[in-house]
């Protein structure tokens, strides 16, 4: 299990590196507090890597991505418009902060949920559970990745601090976009 973990934890890690994953959080760290957005984050990959380690390969050939992929892309343009529209809040809404941070836990989680479904990470994750076992495997992987996007959070926290909140509104907005127009157009070039 310890080598599985420790397997598991590295090729994650590495492969989240400059992923698109790494970029959202980066993003997200831009418009949410910092431990909602790595909340969000854990909670989506412990999620999807567990049922890539269930999987274990046996269905690795049979998911339909392409559905997936196409509502992740429709979900990022959603995203792209909802952080267009702005998040500013009013006295009665600073009051209501645990519900905030509720919202960006589940806005980050749906967000990573559909992001790595189908993803390189999740389809790696499914070959090292059938090579070195589920546990250590969905331990390893899930720490992994979440320590990448984590690297991208404290980017993103700093870029936060030195960019005029307009830039970053329309920056984050550009990239939901990208994002979602990447997810959409991937289908048609397979």
């Amino acid at each position: 299990m310890l080598e599985a973990f420790w397997i598991s934890l590295a090729v994650i890690f590495v492969a989240e590196l400059g992923d698109k994953s790494q970029l959202m959080a980066m993003t997200f760290a831009t418009r949410f507090k910092p431990w909602p957005v790595l909340a969000g984050i854990t909670i989506a990959t412990a999620i999807v890597h567990l049922a890539s380690v269930a999987m274990g390969g046996l269905l690795g050939d049979f998911l339909p991505t392409t559905a997936i992929t196409i509502i992740a892309g429709i979900a990022f343009l959603g995203f792209a418009v909802w952080t267009l529209r702005g998040d500013e809040l009013t006295d009665e809404e600073s009051e209501k902060a645990n519900r905030t941070t509720r919202s960006a836990i589940i806005a980050v989680g749906v967000a990573f949920f559909l992001a790595e479904l189908g993803d390189k990470t999740m389809l790696a994750t499914i070959t090292l559970a059938t090579q070195h076992g589920w546990l250590g495997t969905w331990i390893g992987s899930t720490v992994g990745m979440v320590a990448a996007d984590a690297l991208a959070i404290v980017v993103g926290r700093m870029l936060g601090k030195h960019l005029p909140e307009k830039v970053i509104r329309y920056g984050a907005a550009a990239a939901f976009a990208v994002f979602g127009i990447i997810l959409l157009v991937e289908p048609l070039v397979v």
